[in-house]
């Protein structure tokens, strides 16, 4: 006897992700990181414009950028103790507050006291560099794994964003009050950075009662779970060299180039503009494009930054330095978004934000190294020996990162075909 076979019920297709943007938490930790990004991006403005008023000096804003910068340096390392150790939304609320608290201090001081507006600037730049790798785990706790990409390329466009908004809003607002109440203005934003995002995953109620290392060892743990990833080591490198030595030597050689071979500041401001507009379509384009070898992608995105020097070498026409600016600044963030994707993804996540602080404490802390010795090269060498070497760094340590084990798909290959 034969039975009539039963037919098979398809299994149902998965719905596609939800959108990132469409995530309440995602959108609140995003407007909270660009509220923090208007009002770094806007400090320095600020302080500029108090010298045109006279309000500080020439080395007065000096002293005052230097304080934020060591600040951030010592904070950033701190913070990314602090993160792992405890809440991450925690660390962002506190280190918002010291920066808006920070605020009023510069306004206080404007005018006053040089030492009150080190002081406050000190404390700016500590409330900054304490939310970077805090901002950067909590993007792992609010958002999924297969979103993560598209978070990353929404938080860079923020940050470019911000860089071409900050001083252009700040300039508005500046026609119509002065310069303290600007100073008021960018303590409102970090309030918002303060309180908007929400809190991400819930932190192990076992993990309180568990003895806990020194903040020293913590920080050395957090090194060796660094060191534990080839292609975080070896994009490290190429990274530092590319802000130390192609970054550093274009911020030094552009204004000179754009003086004396061009004739104009024009060709200064508009290649750095177009470096910011490159890179808002390369966060763009990481939205949707994923690639099968994502390393292999983001070096040579990285590498795209030595056109930039290289365009200051010869004697070509300005759009021809605009558009190397372009190049560079997609290349940018083809490397910026996979790589923040790869460490939420590959570092484990109770030593993220440690790892995260080590990134931003290498490449932003040998950044000024680069700036004081480029001015004294180009002096003894002249500029285009040493836009040349700049240049070949840029192309060739991103080259030789991509080489390391596990650079191609930087960590453990995915579903791609290798």
């Amino acid at each position: 006897m034969t039975t009539t076979p039963v037919p098979l019920t398809p299994r149902p297709t998965p719905p596609p992700p939800r959108s990132v943007l469409r995530d309440p938490a995602f959108l609140r930790l995003w407007v909270g990181t660009t509220a923090s990004g208007l009002a770094t991006w806007a400090l320095p403005f600020v302080l500029g414009l108090a010298v045109l008023h006279r309000d500080l000096g020439a080395a007065g804003l000096g002293l005052v950028l230097a304080a934020r910068t060591a600040g951030f340096l010592v904070a950033v390392a701190v913070g990314g103790v602090l993160a792992d150790r405890h809440s991450r939304r925690a660390v962002v609320l506190w280190s918002a507050l010291a920066a808006a608290v920070a605020a009023p201090l510069l306004a206080a001081g404007l005018g006053r006291s040089l030492v009150l507006m080190t002081v406050a600037a000190a404390l700016a730049g500590a409330g900054q560099g304490a939310c970077r790798p805090a901002f950067q785990a909590l993007t792992a706790e609010v958002v999924d794994t297969d979103r993560r990409q598209s978070a990353n390329a929404a938080m860079s466009l923020s940050v470019r964003t911000s860089t071409l908004a900050g001083p252009a809003l700040t300039a508005l607002v500046a026609a119509f009050v002065d310069v303290r109440t600007l100073l008021l203005g960018i303590g409102l934003l970090w309030l918002v950075a303060a309180f908007v995002p929400g809190r991400g995953a819930a932190a192990d109620p076992s993990a309180g009662r568990t003895p806990r290392a020194s903040f020293r060892a913590e920080f050395i743990d957090g090194i060796r779970e660094a060191r534990r990833h080839p292609w975080f080591l070896a994009g490290l490198g190429a990274l530092t060299a590319v802000v130390a030595l192609g970054y550093s030597a274009t911020s030094v050689a552009l204004p000179l180039i754009s003086r004396d071979r061009y004739g104009t500041e024009w060709v200064l401001a508009a290649a750095m503009t177009a470096y910011t507009v490159g890179a808002l379509g390369g966060a763009l384009l990481t939205t949707r494009r994923q690639p099968g070898s994502p390393g292999w992608m983001a070096f040579a995105g990285l590498a795209a930054y030595g056109f930039a020097p290289l365009s200051l070498m010869l004697p070509v026409h300005p759009l021809v330095v605009i558009a190397a600016y372009v190049v560079a600044g997609i290349g940018i963030e083809l490397f910026n978004v996979p790589w923040f994707t790869a460490a939420q993804r590959e570092v484990a996540p109770a030593k993220l934000a440690r790892v995260s602080s080590l990134d931003f404490l290498v490449s932003y802390g040998l950044a000024p190294v680069g700036l004081a010795l480029i001015a004294p090269a180009i002096d003894a060498f002249g500029v285009t020996p040493v836009l040349a070497v700049c240049a070949a760094a840029c192309f060739l340590v991103p080259a030789a990162a991509a080489l390391a084990p596990t650079a191609r798909h930087l960590g453990r290959p995915t579903t791609a075909a290798d």
